[in-house]
């Protein structure tokens, strides 16, 4: 996602010629992009974004079990130190 934004920064500031990018090659203003596709790639094949998203739904699952036994009063852990 960083690759995205900087990309779009700098094309930005090289459309509106500002400072020291209005002298740069479009090559090296849109070389943030195919970065990002490279990223986007990797992170597909290796498994990177599916462990990311098993994680965070197994965190909620966590969570809202934690919220229902504390719903129903059996907040086994906070009975502990009490």
């Amino acid at each position: 996602m960083w690759f995205v934004v900087i990309g779009t920064l700098l094309a930005i500031l090289k459309f509106l010629e500002i400072g020291p990018f209005a002298g740069l090659s479009w090559l090296w203003v849109l070389l943030p992009f195919p970065c990002a596709m490279v990223w986007w790639w990797w992170a597909d094949v290796s498994g990177f974004t599916k462990r990311r998203e098993m994680e965070k739904m197994e965190a909620k699952k966590v969570a809202r079990r934690e919220k229902h036994l504390q719903d129903l009063g059996l907040d086994i852990r906070g009975r502990r130190g009490k």
